[in-house]
């Protein structure tokens, strides 16, 4: 495998976990009475505030052209949608179920490179995607029997599509632009519209952080799971493609599954035990698929 292959699974790999770790920063946020609208604002508006930081410090000219501007303001639209989708979604399901259904956006991303980007599907590809597909189902320890909510459903598939529309947008572009700098205009487009979002919803006005204790939480959403998770997928997508790096994303759900027993206490059955090793054998099928194919 070339070492530009072996860094893009690298940073896909370390992308997926750090999203992954959404449930560490979002729970204790919530159990302080800070509403959706809220954390997600906060989780950006952070996030933008770091990434402008890293610039400065780094010199970086902020300088952008009228081209890259259309795909980072689509891109940051688009992320946005997905964002808000997903978290409306836990108003009529539960969360577990939300992240589960959620996870067939590596599917999408699939079926759209292959019908308008004309990319084969190898078997190796369909084999992983099940893989997957089976482990983040036995990851999800919800009740049985409940009814799923219509609108619920629909909300999440949204958010599915439209994630998997912005890991396309950002495989086929013609935008080069550093990550570092690519992320910070696109948070900074997610930030505004959220914002947007906030002031014309009568449900969701923005609170401060009510605790130094939930501006450490806030501060982590927007360091660990937004500017580091995008920025690696973004080098990602770039080095080995949309279709493996979304594979790579089923290391999110297994991190969020971590996170609750390590730190949450939550029992590791055989269930989870089995699904955390499909996804891992899913992965490992992505990057065996890559580095044979650089042979």
């Amino acid at each position: 495998m070339t070492f530009s292959r072996h860094k893009g699974v690298v940073c896909g790999i370390l992308a997926a976990v750090c999203y992954g770790t959404n449930p560490f920063g979002a729970l204790p946020l919530y159990d302080e009475g800070v509403n959706t609208s809220s954390v997600l604002f906060y989780r950006f508006s952070m996030a933008v505030m770091m990434l402008g930081l890293m610039l400065l410090a780094e010199r970086k000219s902020f300088r952008i052209g009228m081209k890259d501007l259309k795909v980072i303001v689509a891109l940051g639209l688009l992320f946005a949608a997905s964002s808000i989708t997903y978290y409306q979604s836990f108003r009529f399901m539960d969360a577990g179920i939300a992240s589960t259904i959620l996870f067939v956006y590596p599917v999408m991303v699939a079926v759209i490179m292959a019908a308008f980007f004309h990319e084969h599907i190898k078997a190796s590809t369909i084999v992983a995607i099940v893989l997957a597909l089976s482990g983040i189902v036995l990851l999800y320890k919800g009740d049985t029997g409940i009814t799923l909510s219509t609108v619920g459903i629909l909300l999440v598939m949204v958010s599915s599509l439209t994630y998997a529309v912005y890991i396309v947008v950002v495989n086929q572009s013609s935008i080069r632009m550093p990550a570092l700098k690519l992320t910070f205009y696109v948070l900074l487009v997610c930030m505004m519209a959220l914002l947007a979002y906030s002031a014309t919803s009568p449900d969701y006005h923005l609170m401060l952080p009510p605790s130094p204790r939930a501006w450490f939480y806030a501060c982590w959403l927007g360091l660990v799971p937004t500017v580091l998770s995008l920025v690696l997928m973004t080098v990602a997508v770039h080095e080995v493609g949309a279709t493996p790096t979304a594979i790579m994303g089923a290391l999110e759900p297994l991190t969020a599954v971590a996170i609750g027993v390590l730190v949450f206490d939550e029992s590791l059955t055989l269930r989870l035990m089995v699904g955390i090793v499909l996804i891992l054998a899913a992965v490992l099928l992505v990057v065996l698929g890559k580095k044979k194919h650089n042979q």
